[in-house]
C-alpha cells in the first residue's frame, strides 16, 4: 500500500524566507496607490542592472556566460589570437630578491649561531635562492618570445602572446619577461579567500578577473599554443595535468608542452612507474618536454608541427 506524504509546504516557506516575502506583498495590497512605490520595487528594475538578481543562486548560468563572453571580446578586440601559456609557484622569488634575503639570513646566522630559529629561517633562505633560478628562466623566456612576437601581422593580430594566471612568482616573472621583451602580456586573476593583487607588468587592458575557475581554466586553453611549466605546487599540477589529459584524450589542439626543471619533475613525478604500472602508455611520454634552456624552449614551441 502506498503511503501519502504531505507535502511541508508550510515549512518550506519559513526555510526560505517566503512567508516574510508574502508578508510584505500583503502589507503592499492594503497600502494606498503610489507611482513612486513601482519605482522603488526591486521587481521593476532592469534584470541586467539588479544586483542581487544577477547574484542569486539561480542566476549562475548567467554569470558563468558572462566570464566567458567578456575576456573572449576583450582579447579579439585588441588582436589576440594565440598564446603561450606560463604556469609556475606563486611563491618563487626573483634572484634579486632572493639574494638579498640569503645574504640578511647569514648575517643573522653570524650574530646568533645557536638559535633554532635563526638556523631555519637560514635553510629556507637557501632554498628560495635555489629556486630562484627558474624565476629567471621563465623571465627570460618570455622576454625572448615576446621579442620575437611583438609585432602584429598585417591584419592586427598577434600570436605567441605570454599569458599566466596573473599572480605573483614564476606568473610575475613570465609577465615581467614578456613586458621587457615590448610584447603584450595577458593575466587571468582569480579571487581567493586571501586577497591576491595582479602583478604590475600585466599589459592593462589584457588584465582580467575571475570568480570561476572553470571558466579561467577555458580562456587559458582556448587560444593556447604551447604550455610551459615551472616547478610549483597544486595549481601547477593541477594546470599542467589537465592540459597533459586533454593532449592525450585528443581533446584539445596539438600543443608542445615544456617543463622547466627536469630534476624538480622527476623527483615530484614518477613519470616512468606510471608507464611501468600500466596507467599510462609510453607513447604518452611524448606529450612533454623538458629542458633548461628558455632558447631551446622557444625553438621547440615555432618548430612545433
Amino acid at each position: 500500500m502506498s503511503q501519502h506524504f504531505e507535502i511541508p509546504f508550510e515549512a518550506d516557506f519559513e526555510k526560505s524566507g517566503l512567508i516574510q516575502e508574502c508578508d510584505v506583498l500583503q502589507s503592499a495590497i492594503s497600502e494606498e496607490p503610489s507611482i513612486q512605490q513601482l519605482l522603488d520595487s526591486p521587481s521593476y528594475r532592469i534584470a541586467f542592472e539588479d544586483r542581487d538578481f544577477m547574484m542569486r543562486d539561480y542566476s549562475r548560468s548567467i554569470r558563468l556566460e558572462l566570464e566567458t563572453i567578456k575576456p573572449e571580446w576583450v582579447l579579439r578586440h585588441y588582436g589576440v589570437r594565440s598564446t603561450v601559456i606560463v604556469f609556475g609557484s606563486a611563491r618563487t622569488l626573483s634572484r634579486g630578491r632572493a639574494t638579498k634575503n640569503l645574504r640578511g639570513a647569514e648575517a643573522k646566522v653570524e650574530m646568533y649561531k645557536e638559535d633554532r630559529q635563526v638556523q631555519a629561517e637560514l635553510v629556507i633562505a637557501q632554498r628560495d635562492y635555489e629556486m630562484s633560478q627558474y624565476y629567471e628562466l621563465a623571465r627570460e623566456f618570455s622576454k625572448i618570445v615576446a621579442s620575437a612576437n611583438k609585432t602584429p601581422d598585417p591584419k592586427g593580430r598577434y600570436d605567441y602572446v605570454i599569458c599566466t594566471g596573473g599572480g605573483p612568482g614564476i606568473m610575475e616573472a613570465a609577465n615581467r619577461g614578456a613586458h621587457e621583451g615590448g610584447g603584450l602580456t595577458i593575466g587571468l586573476n582569480i579571487q581567493l579567500p586571501y586577497e591576491q593583487h595582479p602583478n604590475p607588468y600585466i599589459t592593462p587592458q589584457l588584465c582580467f578577473q575571475f570568480h570561476y575557475f572553470a571558466i579561467r581554466k577555458l580562456h587559458f586553453m582556448l587560444r593556447a599554443k604551447a604550455l610551459v611549466a615551472a616547478p610549483g605546487g597544486f595549481g601547477t599540477f593541477d594546470e599542467l595535468f589537465e592540459a597533459l589529459t586533454l593532449r592525450q584524450t585528443q581533446r584539445m589542439q596539438n600543443i608542445p608542452i615544456i617543463l622547466f626543471g627536469e630534476e624538480f619533475w622527476r623527483k615530484t613525478v614518477n613519470f616512468d612507474y606510471l608507464v611501468e604500472s600500466g596507467v599510462i602508455g609510453s607513447k604518452d611520454l611524448e606529450l612533454f618536454h623538458f629542458t633548461e634552456s628558455p632558447t631551446e624552449a622557444w625553438n621547440l614551441i615555432r618548430n612545433f608541427r
